[in-house]
């Protein structure tokens, strides 16, 4: 893997494979750099120079306790400018709220693709101190409480689905990225409801749902793409329940690229 030095002296990993204009691939909760390994091929057989990301506290990815959302903003920017000064961005989930934030602050992205960002705007939300009981229980060493916490209360999981994960061979690979549901927590509370900038990036703008995927995300998307009329809203049949299809997605990209 590669590096970049975020503004705060963060070392951010990276990879990159194939040849062509470069997208960086922004995973979502508990995802590393690997897990985007099948969509990063996709897109490198469709001409691109695929980028996968370990956002800070995750993989090879360095850290900085108490670190905002800006902070992962001046990740990706460092990372756009490690492959070429500019990129497509691919964000997935809380990857792709913060691919909308990055370009709202000026990061050069000159496209957006947008999968399944959890927006709530106003509705539902999850307890505004969950980030910060997250830390208490990871500065208390009880990261598995940590993430059994993130799933319920941030994700939303069922309580028997999140079980399940807990007894499952997954759940051993969640547990050291504890620190990270404290940034994806803090993430979307703070733009849980896009701001006027978000809104209006200028950047041109895809929102990609799965057509069976939970109800939430399909009312965040449906609501982002009401409040951003110049965004082009995709349904994905391959696509379920949160899971990107790599073939499909890198399909719609290479269509509208």
């Amino acid at each position: 893997m590669q590096t970049a030095i975020s503004a705060d002296g963060t070392t951010i990993a990276f990879e990159r494979v194939g040849d062509g204009p470069p997208i960086v691939i922004v995973g979502g909760a508990f995802s590393v750099a690997a897990d985007g390994a099948a969509i990063a091929a996709a897109l490198a057989d469709a001409g691109f120079q695929a980028v996968t990301v370990d956002r800070r506290a995750r993989g090879a990815s360095g850290d900085m306790r108490g670190s905002l959302p800006e902070d992962e903003v001046s990740d990706l920017a460092a990372v756009i400018a490690a492959v070429g000064g500019e990129a497509i961005v691919l964000g997935h989930s809380s990857g792709a709220v913060l691919a909308l934030y990055a370009a709202s602050r000026g990061v050069p992205i000159t496209a957006l693709f947008l999968s399944e960002p959890p927006f709530r705007f106003g509705v539902a939300e999850p307890d505004p101190l969950l980030a910060d009981r997250l830390q208490q229980l990871v500065d208390a060493g009880k990261n598995e409480d940590a993430v059994l916490t993130f799933q319920l209360e941030g994700v939303e999981l069922p309580a028997e689905m999140v079980e399940s994960i807990r007894q499952s061979d997954l759940f051993e690979r969640l547990v050291p990225l504890a620190q990270s549901t404290v940034y994806d927590a803090r993430l979307t509370a703070q733009v849980s409801t896009p701001t006027r900038g978000m809104l209006s990036v200028p950047q041109p703008v895809t929102i990609l749902r799965g057509e069976q995927t939970f109800p939430l995300l399909v009312t965040a998307t449906d609501r982002l793409a009401e409040q951003m009329p110049a965004a082009e809203l995709v349904i994905v049949p391959e696509s379920v329940m949160h899971r990107p299809d790599p073939a499909t997605t890198a399909r719609v990209v290479r269509q509208r690229v």
